[in-house]
């Protein structure tokens, strides 16, 4: 299988304020995405569009709530139940996102051609006050019998940024690049001698 290997270019610098946390985790999560999705991981958006889903019917639940108790302020069962529709929504959107999203910054599918079932979960902590950027590759299913082990990279953001704030792309390339290889060999099957 031939790998679609895309090198960061010099007309596209990143830059952050080192001064802010978000920032630095911003521009590290979106390299990373674009970096796998390099490899030829295509991006599971199933997650995000449920949730966008949801989203929008939670808004459109309590705009309704909203005109109608204006329009019959006496009908208070109606607006019950779209109380009672708003926060049973609102508690699945949360259940979605503690149980499944985490820290994911991305999901893929598996590789095409290959001879895994399942995709990847991307993703990274950057804890407030700290400068050790957290890396981690899972299985998208973990019960799966193609599912590989979780990879990890801790480093110092120190390490891929300037003191300007711009982004070192090449090393940072080179890390993350070294953290799929390692995944993936650790799920091919082993060559007998």
């Amino acid at each position: 299988m031939e790998e679609k290997k895309v090198e960061p270019t010099k007309t596209n610098v990143k830059k952050a304020n080192l001064l802010d946390h978000n920032s630095i985790k911003h521009i590290l999560d979106e390299s990373v995405s674009d970096i796998v999705t390099s490899r030829g991981y295509k991006e599971d958006v199933r997650l995000s569009n449920l949730k966008l889903f949801l989203g929008v019917i939670i808004i459109v639940d309590a705009l309704v709530a909203q005109f109608y108790n204006k329009k019959f302020p006496e009908n208070r069962n109606f607006l019950i139940g779209c109380i009672i529709l708003y926060v049973v929504l609102n508690a699945v959107l949360q259940l979605i996102l503690y149980t499944k999203e985490k820290n994911a910054i991305l999901f893929t599918y598996p590789l095409e051609g290959s001879f895994t079932s399942t995709g990847l979960v991307v993703s990274s902590k950057l804890p407030r006050f700290s400068d050790q950027y957290t890396l981690t590759i899972d299985s998208a299913d973990p019960k799966s019998i193609s599912a590989g082990k979780s990879v990890q990279l801790t480093k110092s953001v120190t390490q891929w940024f300037t003191k300007d704030g711009v982004l070192v792309e090449g090393l940072f390339w080179k890390d993350v690049e070294a953290l799929i290889k390692d995944y993936a060999e650790d799920k091919e099957p082993k060559k007998k001698k």
